[in-house]
């Protein structure tokens, strides 16, 4: 994965720029990506299974496939005025990075499954010749599944038209995953990882405890099997797998979170949280008094759109984000003090409709003069104060 910086970098030289000349047409199947994804074994089932499964161990990222999907991610998720600068790289590292907390995260469902290896590890089940070979199983299914979907995304591009023009554009889709959430894959590997860690723990901590010449370790098979299978599935997982993950996990339907940095998606976060205190506290003092004379609209400086468009480098894409990204905003409930509140006070209400409308058309007329980006949508925000220090 590390060749994909300069991969990344080279998107921006001018000899790129000339490669993928969007004038220029071409027959699908004789671009780089169609000879290797448009073959007469793409169009069999079977055959398509077999050639990703054996494909997988041979560079299972090659550069031609990480430029197409790239290329069609950003045509489908970015604006024109941001595609230019968008690091694809950085988002799949910090994408990557957040997925790790789940891979690195224990459920109760995870250690029902560590108790039933424990239970089929008896004496009678000869489990060894058996029970370590299911995580690899599933491994090389999730990485000949990720290949899949690579190749069903060029025979995509296909069906549109024999001709393309400029670079083959893929688009991105979460019917191609299974039961269409790409997020399936990131638990099967993780319920790979954590078995092959168990594992191996178990043998370690059964040799320090009681010693190589114990009950736990008579039998030479398995202990072979055990300790070979789990380094193979280690260096599947990091060399073969992961990659793979990485990227074509970005095809869904729709972006991640961490098309904002770290910085930025924490001092949204923030935002939204005292947002939601602030209407706690309308909706109690209009309970108990007389409504406030506070305006409701936020003041010069506490907009979010104010306090970001002074990072526009720390944002990957302001205006698609917000009318793409699945970003989670955590929606008010049926019933909750919130929505009771607002209900039940209809000029509130109507007066909250008007200067939210207002506060939109001011936002995207700062973002308009003092970035020259033309918003997406317009942006309706609550009265919060963020201190710039969390930006």
């Amino acid at each position: 994965m590390r060749m994909w910086k300069a991969w990344e970098m080279e998107t921006r030289t001018s000899e790129y720029q000339f490669a993928q000349d969007p004038e220029r047409f071409r027959f699908a199947r004789d671009t780089s990506f169609g000879r290797r994804h448009l073959s007469f074994w793409s169009h069999s089932t079977i055959l398509l299974w077999t050639v990703s499964f054996f494909r997988q161990f041979v560079r299972s990222v090659p550069k031609v496939d990480y430029l197409t999907l790239r290329y069609g991610f950003i045509i489908a998720h970015l604006a024109p005025q941001n595609q230019a600068n968008f690091d694809f790289q950085q988002y799949i590292k910090r994408s990557l990075e957040e997925d790790f907390k789940v891979v690195v995260g224990i459920s109760p469902l995870i250690w029902l499954f560590a108790v039933l290896f424990l239970l089929f590890n008896t004496h009678g089940w000869q489990s060894y010749l058996w029970l370590p070979f299911i995580p690899l199983i599933i491994i090389l299914l999730v990485g000949t599944k990720l290949q899949v979907i690579i190749t069903k995304m060029g025979l995509r591009i296909q069906e549109r038209g024999e001709v393309v023009q400029g670079t083959p554009l893929v688009q991105p889709a979460d019917d191609l995953f299974w039961f269409n959430r790409p997020r399936v894959l990131l638990y099967l590997i993780h319920f790979v990882l954590f078995q092959n860690a168990f594992q191996l723990a178990l043998f370690v901590w059964s040799w320090y405890e009681y010693g190589f010449q114990s009950c736990f370790h008579e039998n030479t098979k398995d202990v072979a099997i055990g300790i070979s299978m789990g380094v193979l599935i280690q260096i599947l997982c990091s060399y073969v797998t992961l990659p793979l993950y990485a990227l074509v996990t970005q095809m869904g339907s729709t972006m991640k979170p961490t098309i904002f940095n770290k910085n930025v998606a924490k001092a949204l976060h923030t935002w939204h949280q005292t947002a939601r205190k602030h209407i706690k506290q309308k909706c109690h003092s209009d309970s108990v008094g007389p409504v406030s004379s506070q305006p409701s609209t936020p003041l010069q400086g506490t907009s979010p759109v104010h306090l970001l468009h002074y990072y526009k480098n720390e944002i990957d894409s302001v205006e698609t984000s917000s009318r793409i990204s699945s970003y989670n905003t955590q929606p008010w409930e049926k019933g909750s003090p919130q929505l009771s509140c607002l209900q039940n006070d209809p000029s509130s209400t109507q007066q909250a409709r008007n200067n939210h409308t207002i506060e939109g058309r001011v936002a995207s007329e700062q973002v308009k003069n003092k970035e020259g980006l033309v918003p997406q949508t317009h942006l309706f925000q609550h009265k919060v104060d963020i201190p710039s220090a969390d930006f």
